[in-house]
């Protein structure tokens, strides 16, 4: 970490005392600065397990794995509280999920940073180019759910909202000025509708790993059972998936085919530990796949590939896109999603009223589109 430091510490919110000192303190406070860090990486039940705020002054590092911080939903619902987060979908979307959190009047720091135009929108990079911090990029993987946590990862963490409001301000009067805030405002708002993360299994998904459509039916049999076994055993321990069993290692597996704890032993990838506690079960997994019939690949509804017609509306829609994000400096996506052109391609709204009909669309998109 080089450059400006925080001047002041930060305050650890572990007891309920500490947390209503805070609640005081945020009520007063017109904007406040929000992240989250969870255990994605080291449990398959993601949790949050860390929830950062900052406003003027000073920076809070809240520990819901020791205090309920249910009292911060209604600072999260109001809207004289502005939220500024960064790349807010993924906190908001875990926020919901394990409180039930509702949300208003947010302000993402990279959404907006993409609207304008800015050739870096990661924190990282902003936090660089704006401020000469750097990241500690060691941290980027680190357990969040240990406890105690490390004077290094909160130093690291307290810096994911300690800017953010600068941000936000530098960012406030350029919206203005290039007279984009209706549009951030409004993908903001989109922000708030954000549905809860859920985990969710599907046993077909084993199509997703490099390698498993060039196996032999019989093999894609027994890659599904792999996978299925993988995510069941993964759920019992609360690790990722990927942790328990790497996907090379199931793709190494199919083919083989062992039968036994010594041939088990020779696969690469396969943890001493995973053949001595459940060695067992996996042989059983690779013989109840070698009994079932071959899987065969199905593409899904929306993977088809559309008629001509649809196709040639969906190019069109794209040059059109590019020439509007050309004029403002800004990737392609940031004026429409490729998965909005599609459906505006398939669908053919041929008037404005047909435009307010798809939910897809903000209010500032179905005005670019009636330009037409």
């Amino acid at each position: 970490m080089a450059g400006s430091k925080p001047k002041t510490p930060y305050v650890w919110v572990a007891t309920p005392l500490t947390l209503n000192e805070m609640l005081a303190r945020l009520s007063d406070s017109p904007v406040v600065a929000v992240d989250t860090e969870s255990d994605s990486l080291y449990a398959y039940f993601e949790k949050v397990c860390l929830i950062q705020i900052s406003i003027p002054g000073v920076d809070y590092l809240v520990d819901p794995l020791a205090v309920d911080v249910t009292a911060l939903g209604e600072l999260f619902a109001d809207e004289r509280h502005e939220k500024v987060f960064h790349a807010a979908q993924d906190d908001i979307s875990c926020l919901k999920r394990d409180y039930g959190f509702s949300f208003k009047n947010l302000f993402d720091t990279m959404v907006a940073a993409r609207i304008l135009g800015w050739n870096r929108y990661g924190l990282g990079p902003i936090l660089e180019d704006r401020f000469n911090v750097r990241l500690d990029k060691r941290l980027q993987r680190y357990n969040w759910g240990g406890r105690p946590l490390s004077k290094e990862a909160l130093d690291y963490a307290r810096l994911d909202t300690h800017y953010l409001l600068a941000i936000r301000e530098m960012q406030l009067a350029e919206l203005q000025a290039k007279n984009r805030l209706d549009e951030a405002q409004q993908t903001f708002q989109r922000l708030t509708r954000i549905e809860p993360a859920s985990k969710t299994f599907n046993p077909d998904d084993f199509w997703r790993i490099r390698g498993a459509r060039d196996l032999l039916p019989v093999e894609q049999a027994v890659l599904r059972h792999l996978y299925i076994f993988r995510d069941q055993y993964a759920r019992k321990l609360n690790r990722p998936p990927f942790k328990v069993i790497n996907n090379a290692a199931l793709i190494r597996l199919a083919p083989t085919r062992p039968t036994d704890l010594r041939s088990l032993a020779r696969i690469k990838g396969l943890s001493y530990r995973m053949r001595q506690h459940a060695g067992k079960r996996l042989l059983e997994a690779i013989a109840e796949g070698l009994k079932a019939p071959s899987p065969s690949y199905r593409r899904n509804q929306q993977g088809k590939r559309p008629d001509d017609e649809t196709l040639a509306r969906y190019q069109a829609l794209r040059a059109w896109r590019k020439g509007i994000a050309d004029a403002r400096n800004v990737e392609p996506d940031v004026i429409l999603s490729n998965d909005t052109l599609m459906a505006l391609a398939r669908r053919v709204p041929g008037s404005v009223e047909a435009l307010a009909e798809i939910d897809a669309l903000d209010e500032w998109q179905r005005k670019t589109l009636s330009l037409i």
